[in-house]
């Protein structure tokens, strides 16, 4: 056999040697989630916990386990690696279709050949449709009877945002911008550049997302680091692990928070105004470290990455060290559990589900070094006064199987214009929506809710139209 042929065997081998190895948790996952999470010493071992998931799908007539008085269906179904989600005005659904772009640094060396093998595993590293798709419910169901090829030809998009009659994508490398048409399903004019985004043949982390100020004059930009804790180098970070801020107007872009390893949802907080965002946290020092984490975004703020974790717990691995800026780390608001993957973020401001009203809405994509599996399900994080005030509530789960098997993975959240929650599930190539058991739709739009003091950081107002109750 050639030596080509051999290596994805024996990664394969690897792979499933580690797995079956890998030592288990010693403390109930239960322990990494709230503002004060426990946080053990850290872990180091030649080879790190390795626990794939491996991606199955949903058999026939399987779906995913919600929360009790709660229904799940499918809003759609047969897609391509749906991850990402966003709800335009006219109640009008848009899904980002994508997955990694190429890095062929990213696959460099054995180390490299695993990570692939690992992802691929997992559910990832496939061709990438570099398209959004648009999703219409014509009747009021609960169902898309409608798909079209909203926009293609793109480069790995994931963020979408919509100023006035202008859509911002976020591709892996770039900011487009494309004009807009109220109830538009395609858009066929040829985008334009607004800013280039850190990207190339490493582009560790590769999803970008977009979100708009309420007065429509800014945009901020989630990018991710290039690695797990720099072990690239530094100079490969240049621009990465923060969110961005971009002055529409001037063009001008500065740096809002740093720190950040692997920010990606991102929204507005109803009864603060203050932009929160949800962080995938660094590995393999133990099934136990580091929690994941929701927090507030405080303008020039750092959180810590890559010298520190949850605050200013020293991570040893980075050399040199940097006490001035550990000195400087911000703790985080409220930590999600070890490993869990939450990239999906909303908060709920319609009022269909009122026991949901001004809390988060969190996709956890799920573990792949965790032994046992975290993750897998969307949660709800209750706030009050503009921070959160108890812990989590499963929403939607049962996206792993008895054999630990992946039947989805959640990611994107969002609330459509009748106020069910949609959830993007890349495994399952699907979109759930989440209703109440047997209820009628309640007519009245979407409404955030800001405080005077903060109107300034006010969402962009998206009032549905709506007619007709949902069945």
């Amino acid at each position: 056999m050639s030596a080509q042929f051999l290596l994805p065997l024996a990664g394969a081998a690897i792979v499933l040697a580690l797995t079956g190895c890998a030592s288990p948790s010693r403390s109930p996952i239960s322990d990494s989630y709230g503002p004060y999470p426990h946080l053990p010493e850290p872990k180091s071992s030649l080879f790190p916990t390795v626990n794939i998931a491996p991606a199955k799908g949903w058999p026939a007539g399987t779906m995913p386990t919600p929360a009790p008085g709660l229904k799940v269906q499918a809003f759609a179904k047969e897609l391509q690696h749906p991850r990402w989600l966003y709800v335009l005005p006219n109640g009008d659904v848009l899904v980002a279709e994508t997955d990694a772009p190429p890095k062929p640094d990213d696959s460099k060396g054995f180390r490299g050949k695993i990570m692939q093998l690992l992802m691929k595993r997992a559910g990832s590293s496939h061709q990438s449709a570099n398209r959004i798709s648009l999703l219409r419910d014509r009747n009021g169901d609960g169902v898309a009877d409608q798909k079209t090829i909203f926009l293609q030809n793109l480069n790995s998009p994931f963020g979408m945002a919509l100023v006035g009659n202008t859509l911002y994508v976020a591709n892996t490398d770039a900011l487009m911008r494309f004009p807009y048409q109220k109830g538009a399903t395609q858009i066929t004019a040829s985008g334009s550049k607004v800013l280039d985004l850190p990207g190339g043949p490493l582009n560790h982390h590769w999803t970008k997302n977009v979100i708009a100020n309420p007065a429509g004059s800014k945009l901020y930009i989630t990018v991710g680091s290039n690695s797990n804790v720099a072990e690239n180098g530094l100079d490969q970070e240049t621009g990465r692990a923060l969110i961005m801020e971009f002055d529409i107007a001037s063009g001008k872009t500065r740096p809002f928070a740093t720190g950040l390893r692997n920010p990606n949802g991102m929204d507005w907080q109803p009864q603060s105004g203050m932009l929160w965002t949800v962080v995938n946290e660094r590995d393999e020092i133990g099934n136990d470290l580091v929690p994941d984490y929701l927090t507030s975004v405080k303008d020039g703020a750092f959180y810590g990455w890559p010298y520190s974790y949850h605050g200013q717990h020293v991570d040893t691995r980075i050399k040199p060290q940097n006490p001035e800026l550990v000195a400087r780390a911000i703790k985080p608001d409220y930590a999600l559990g070890n490993h869990t993957a939450s990239l999906g973020l909303t908060f709920y401001t319609a009022q269909l589900m009122p026991q949901y009203r001004s809390g988060a809405l969190i996709g956890q994509h799920g573990s792949w070094n965790r032994k046992p599996h975290s993750g897998y399900k969307v949660i709800f994080v209750p706030f009050q006064n503009g921070q959160p005030s108890r812990m989590p509530q499963d929403v939607l789960s049962g996206f792993l199987n008895d054999q630990g098997e992946a039947l989805g993975r959640p990611v994107g959240v969002a609330v459509d214009r009748f106020g069910a929650i949609l959830v993007a599930d890349d495994v399952g190539n699907m979109i759930w929506r989440v209703s109440p058991m047997g209820a009628m739709i309640d007519h009245r739009p979407i409404n955030k809710k800001i405080s005077p003091a903060s109107a300034s950081q006010q969402p962009v107002s998206s009032q549905p139209d709506v007619k007709q109750a949902v069945k």
